[in-house]
């Protein structure tokens, strides 16, 4: 075989979409023993390749640090910045070498086929890029798919843009028949085994399974597809049908049965009569006593509690470690709230001044609502940290204490008059974070959060105050990020939105560009938008400062209903705005460093017009508007 270079594409976290790996690059998994990427990188060693290029977008030194020493194979690594698309990582990883036959794969493949034969196919073609496809299945019917494989010809980097973002699909592919150049396709016979998600990860693991016989672990005694390792404990009445893996350590108790192509981890505890169908538990969970997992994916140290039944989702750590301890203490606070409800006015004007008596049960409660949502309150800062979208929500709490605040006399005239109904908003408050619990719905448990302080307002001070303060519970609910439902329907029509909002202005001014679904190209310079800049982020940020000025402001309440409503189109406003600048700069700076300020400064400039544009709004109202302080007169 010629000199081959293997890309590997790592990619990044998937934030939001996957709770795995939003935490962990699913290249980094395990499959069985270690890693995804390190099967493939063992793989492509025992094939006879000699170098590889690992290529990934904000992970590079976790990937280093769990990947170890090929024998017999170069492996470096590329840090892309900047997202410079799949085609791209090619142009950084080639270096300029012109030697080398480039072949191109994900990172989480684990059963790459032979590349021996795929180079024999691409000679045959005579052609400058081979692109690889899969058999796929799609509801009975056998279908093919991209397998995530190219191999490319090392004159192909000189079609890539040197500059930008560029994908190989979407960029390089119709690039090269522009410039009349071959490029060739292959099908395979059976899956390469690359996922990205839950549902592909099970299904490669799968085809290992179906497609593999030689695992270094024993048989288990009168099974030809079960492999355990030299220390496990099977119980004798536990059934297993299929093809399944068990690792050191792990315990499979009376009366469980294991079905289809299930993985138990290292230490994994399965207690006794649960049923476990097409299934992976990594390292150190445990499965509760009458459970019933089908289709799923098992965190480390994961504690899933007796009788739950969970199917096609991932199952994550923490999730039911605090659920009966938050069941009784709310049976017990509850029973305690109802015994004491008749005296608390009593126990306010007799023991305490009325302001005292208040601090001192606000910093109670405060306590006792900061300690029972502690986990939820560490999730919302992690999303908060790490999601450009929803970073504007850390800002919220703040906002709205400084407005209690300011406030603070104006709310404080009203009369302290508890009302029991807002103990059934509470009891509402906890059921809904039950079952978000329960079914795993972290929307319903963080909204449970802002209905449980409503709650409580109401239960403490009354209607007459929960009445003033509605607004500012509201503005809470803003600190929240969308359900992840509503934000993937929402991410693909704002981008496109985005994308056809910058083209529109570009070429009112003048500019020569055209757009190929998300990829802007304009003069020589190709610009991809990415889903970080939809105008999601603008539209939460806008949404957060125009309500805490709209809750500051005293107008009338349409104009602030006025106001805020603006938000979404001036988000979207200043968003194309700052798409078009971006793009005309990438267009005239060259400089790698321009670029980046200003791809990741350029929404914060957008910010002072925002602002002006609120101002703007204020105005015009004042002025469309008569007071009616003012004297009216009469035209004679």
């Amino acid at each position: 075989m010629r000199k081959i270079k293997a890309i590997i594409l790592a990619g990044s976290r998937d934030f939001g979409r996957c709770p795995i790996a939003s935490r962990v690059t699913p290249a980094l998994w395990p499959v069985f023993d270690k890693p995804a990427l390190a099967y493939l990188l063992h793989n492509l060693s025992g094939q006879g390749i000699k170098e590889a290029v690992i290529c990934s977008n904000g992970g590079t030194a976790l990937l280093q640090k769990n990947i170890k020493d090929v024998d017999s194979m170069k492996i470096n690594f590329v840090e892309d910045e900047l997202p410079m698309g799949s085609a791209g990582c090619i142009r950084e990883a080639a270096n300029g070498h012109a030697d080398a036959l480039l072949i191109v794969l994900n990172a989480a493949t684990v059963l790459p086929p032979d590349i021996g034969e795929l180079v024999r196919a691409h000679h045959a073609g005579n052609c400058e890029m081979t692109v690889v496809f899969e058999p796929y299945s799609d509801n009975g019917i056998l279908t093919k798919q991209l397998s995530g494989i190219y191999i490319c010809e090392p004159s192909v980097v000189e079609h890539i843009p040197k500059q930008g973002y560029c994908d190989i699909k979407e960029g390089l592919i119709p690039i090269l028949n522009r410039a009349g150049k071959n490029v060739y396709t292959v099908m395979l016979d059976k899956s390469v085994g690359s996922f990205r998600n839950r549902a592909g990860y099970l299904a490669a693991v799968a085809h290992y399974l179906e497609n593999h016989g030689d695992l270094p672990l024993r048989k288990l005694s009168g099974s030809e597809n079960i492999w355990c390792a030299d220390n496990v404990t099977v119980a004798p009445s536990a059934k297993i049908f299929g093809s399944a893996v068990i690792l050191d350590g792990a315990v499979i108790s009376e009366n469980t049965i294991i079905f289809g192509h299930t993985v138990i981890g290292r230490n994994v505890k399965v207690s006794e009569s649960s049923f476990l169908e097409n299934c992976v538990l990594w390292d150190g969970s445990i499965v509760g006593k009458r459970c019933c997992l089908r289709n799923s994916l098992v965190d480390y140290n994961t504690v899933i509690p007796a009788g739950q039944t969970i199917e096609d989702t991932v199952i994550t750590s923490r999730r039911f470690s605090r659920l009966r301890g938050l069941i009784k203490s709310a049976v017990r606070v509850t029973g305690n709230k109802i015994n004491q409800m008749r005296i608390w006015p009593q126990v306010f004007t007799e023991r305490f001044e009325a302001k005292t008596a208040l601090w001192v049960g606000t910093i109670i409660l405060a306590g006792v609502f900061i300690w029972s949502y502690w986990f939820d309150f560490a999730e919302l800062w992690d999303i908060w940290w790490r999601s450009d979208e929803y970073s504007s929500g850390m800002l919220v709490p703040l906002f709205a204490l400084y407005i209690l605040w300011a406030r603070r006399n104006e709310i404080f005239q009203y009369n302290i008059e508890p009302s029991l109904w807002g103990m059934l908003g509470l009891i509402f408050a906890q059921a809904a974070r039950y079952f978000g619990l329960y079914f795993m719905y972290s929307s319903a448990e963080r909204f449970s959060i802002v209905f449980t302080v409503a709650s409580l307002v109401l239960l403490l001070f009354g209607w007459s105050i929960f009445h003033k303060l509605v607004p500012l519970l509201l503005f809470l609910c803003l600190m929240l990020p969308l359900p992840h439902s509503i934000h993937t329907a929402v991410m693909l029509p704002l981008q496109n939105l985005a994308t056809k909002s910058a083209v529109f202005c570009l070429e009112t001014a003048g500019f020569t560009v055209f757009h190929q679904g998300n990829v802007i190209h304009l003069n020589e310079t190709t610009i991809a938008v990415a889903e970080a800049c939809n105008g999601l982020r603008m539209i939460t940020a806008f949404f957060v400062v125009t309500g805490f000025i709209v809750l500051l402001l005293h107008r009338p309440w349409w104009e602030k209903l006025v106001l805020f409503a603006s938000s979404l189109p001036v988000a979207l406003l200043c968003n194309t705005a700052r798409l078009t600048i971006t793009s005309i700069a990438f267009s005239r700076f060259r400089a790698g460093r321009w670029e980046q300020m200003f791809h990741d400064f350029g929404g914060y400039a957008m910010m002072p017009l925002a602002i002006a544009i609120v101002m703007f709004e204020l105005w015009l109202l004042a002025k469309l508007t008569i007071s009616s302080s003012q004297p009216q007169y009469e035209q004679l």
